[in-house]
C-alpha cells in the first residue's frame, strides 16, 4: 500500500486529479450572513457535488419546466446511443401541437427536426417541443413518463415525481431543490446542452415557411458573467424557479432557487448564491486522471509492466484561506497476468479525511494487451541463444 498526506495549501499541484462522481458532502449549509427569499433553494459544487449552502432544500415543492431537464437528458443519452440523431425527423401529433403554456406553436402531423426541438425547449422552455421529443422516443407521452421516473430512480432523485414531459400543472408532481440540483449536474456533463443554452435569441422556421422567434428564459446567460447554462420554470403552484450554473476559473457552481416571488426575484437570488460561492470557496484537483499512480508487473506479456491510472479526476473544495488536510491511500495489485482490456480495475484509491473515508475511485488499466504468443515466446528464446 502507497499513502501521502496532503497539505491541500501546499501541495496540490504534485497530485492526481479526479471529478468526482459522489458526494463530499457539506463545507457550509448555512451561509452565516445569506439570506434567499426562495420557497427552497441550495449551492453545489459541480466537480465534487459538494453542497455550499441549502435551505429547505429537500422540500417537496412543483418546479414547473424545470421538469423539461428529465426530458432533455434522456433524448441527449439517446443521441449518444446512437438511437436518435439531431438531424432525425419527427412528426408531430395534434396533442403536442396543442400545449399550452410557454410554446413555439408547432404544427400537428408535419416533420421537425429533433435539433429544432430540443433547442426550443433547452432556449424557450417550449411545452409542444418537449411533447414532441417525448412521443418521438417512446411513442407517447405517458410511455416516456415512466422512463422519466424510472431515470430519476437511477440518479438518486428520491423526491421526484413526475407526471409529464412538459412541467405543466400537475397535483402530484413535485421534485426538490436538492434533487434538481443532482438532475442538473447530470445534465451539463452532456457539452451538447451548452450548445443551446448559450443561445440568446434565434428563429424556428415551420414548414410552412412561417417563422417564431425563440428566446432564452435564463436571463442570467446576459448578466451574470459565466453563467452559460440554466433552466426556468413558471406557474401559480410553483412560482418563480431556476436553475443555473456558471464557471469562473476552475470552479463550476450550481444554483437552485425554487419558488421565488418574481421573475426578477429568482435570477437576483441565483445571482446571490453564485456570488457567495464564488467569493467564499475555492476548488482543490488532488488526483489527475492524466497522471500514472504507479506500475504493474506483466506476466506471460511481451509488455514487461502496463501503467496503471485512477478512473476519474478529483477534486475537493475549500473554504478562502482555510487549511484542510487529507490523505490519499492507494492500494494496488503488483502483478497481472495477460491478457489485460482496457478499464480493467486494479486498484483503488481511497480519500480519506479526519481519519474517515470520504470517497473511493477505482484504479484502472487503460489499454489492451494480449498474451504473448507461443511463436512469439519461441522467437525471444532463439534471439536470446
Amino acid at each position: 500500500m502507497k499513502k501521502w498526506n496532503i497539505a491541500i495549501c501546499c501541495v496540490l499541484c504534485c497530485i492526481l486529479s479526479l471529478i468526482s462522481c459522489f458526494d463530499m458532502g457539506q463545507v457550509s449549509a448555512e451561509g452565516e450572513d445569506l439570506q434567499i427569499d426562495a420557497k427552497s433553494s441550495l449551492l453545489m459544487d459541480f466537480d465534487s457535488g459538494t453542497i455550499l449552502y441549502e435551505d429547505n432544500a429537500d422540500e417537496k415543492v412543483p418546479v414547473a419546466s424545470i421538469v423539461k431537464l428529465m426530458t432533455v437528458l434522456i433524448t441527449m443519452e439517446e443521441i449518444e446511443a446512437g438511437n436518435l440523431s439531431l438531424d432525425e425527423k419527427l412528426t408531430t401529433t395534434e396533442n403536442a401541437s396543442g400545449m399550452g403554456g410557454s410554446q413555439v406553436f408547432i404544427d400537428p402531423y408535419v416533420e421537425y427536426t429533433v435539433d429544432e426541438m430540443l433547442k426550443s425547449v433547452i432556449v424557450a422552455s417550449a411545452n409542444d417541443a418537449s411533447v414532441a421529443l417525448a412521443e418521438k422516443i417512446a411513442g407517447t407521452e405517458q410511455t416516456f413518463v415512466s422512463r422519466m421516473n424510472k431515470r430519476a430512480q437511477e440518479l438518486g432523485l428520491k423526491d421526484t415525481i413526475y407526471v409529464n414531459a412538459s412541467g405543466l400543472p400537475e397535483p402530484n408532481q413535485y421534485s426538490t431543490a436538492r434533487d434538481v440540483a443532482k438532475l442538473f449536474r447530470e445534465v451539463i456533463k452532456h457539452k451538447l446542452y451548452f450548445e443551446y443554452s448559450t443561445i440568446w435569441m434565434d428563429n424556428l422556421t415551420h414548414p410552412s415557411g412561417r417563422k417564431t422567434e425563440v428566446v432564452n428564459t435564463n436571463k442570467l446567460i446576459r448578466y451574470f458573467k459565466g453563467c452559460d447554462a440554466g433552466k426556468t420554470g413558471s406557474t401559480d403552484e410553483a412560482g418563480y424557479c431556476l436553475v443555473a450554473t456558471a464557471e469562473k476559473g476552475n470552479m463550476r457552481l450550481i444554483s437552485v432557487v425554487l419558488g421565488a416571488t418574481t421573475s426578477t426575484a429568482r435570477f437576483n437570488e441565483s445571482s446571490k448564491l453564485l456570488n457567495y460561492g464564488f467569493s467564499n470557496f475555492e476548488n482543490k484537483q488532488i488526483i489527475d486522471v492524466c497522471e500514472s499512480v504507479g506500475e504493474i508487473k506483466l506476466l506471460k506479456s511481451k509488455t514487461e509492466s502496463v501503467k496503471a491510472y485512477a478512473s476519474d479526476n478529483y477534486y475537493v473544495i475549500t473554504r478562502k484561506g482555510e487549511h484542510s488536510s487529507y490523505e490519499i491511500s492507494l492500494e494496488m495489485i503488483d502483478k497481472l497476468k495477460a491478457p489485460v482490456h482496457k478499464g480493467d480495475k486494479v486498484g483503488e484509491i481511497k480519500i480519506i479525511k479526519d481519519g474517515a473515508v470520504v470517497d473511493a475511485l477505482d484504479v484502472v488499466i487503460l489499454e489492451d494487451i494480449e498474451t504473448i504468443r507461443y511463436s512469439d515466446s519461441l522467437k525471444e528464446i532463439i534471439s536470446r541463444w
